[in-house]
């Protein structure tokens, strides 16, 4: 049985594998803006939302950053999600955008845990590093105080990889 309280976070070449795997799912999108915006009629989800941005930690001249319109558009997509079926997060790589994404979920559904998430995500995933102007946002938008930020600091940077393997996050804490 798949378990609906389960964040699942996936690159973009492993989500078709994934998605066979879920009879039922949301589907969150996190990739760049010029990438084309077809192709992902083909997956059966629920619903899904797509954002364009890049995967960078602070602005930079002709790309789009993330910001807090973004990160507020993450967590509403996250906060109507997950308890009938489950979440699929997805970004080109599976390491930054998504695990950022899937992060703020699981710290917003779970005031004070944001230390115990953190510790899991790094479990679950070696080279999860999470994008760090999303994970500030979110923390602004949670009103967390840093907590968030500490949070991701003290789990350092992720593994080198060019790809991350496809992860499960929960979302209900604390977990047994």
């Amino acid at each position: 049985m798949i378990d609906s309280f389960m964040i699942h976070v996936s690159s973009l070449s492993a989500l078709a594998a994934v998605t066979a795997k879920l009879p039922r799912y949301d589907l969150l999108t996190l990739l760049s803006p010029d990438y084309p915006p077809a192709g992902f009629s083909a997956f059966a989800c629920e619903r899904h939302l797509r954002l364009a941005f890049h995967d960078i930690v602070e602005p930079m001249p002709g790309l789009v950053a993330p910001d807090r319109d973004l990160m507020q558009a993450v967590l509403e997509f996250g906060r109507n999600t997950g308890q009938q079926r489950p979440l699929l997060i997805h970004c080109w790589a599976g390491i930054s955008r998504s695990s950022a994404a899937a992060f703020a979920m699981a710290c917003d559904r779970n005031p004070g845990f944001e230390r115990d998430i953190a510790g899991e995500l790094r479990r679950r995933s070696p080279s999860a590093t999470p994008n760090r102007l999303m994970v500030r946002l979110a923390d602004d938008l949670l009103e967390r105080n840093g907590r968030m930020i500490e949070a991701i600091d003290a789990i350092g940077r992720g593994a080198e990889a060019r790809e991350g393997k496809p992860y499960q996050l929960p979302l209900r804490w604390p977990i047994g």
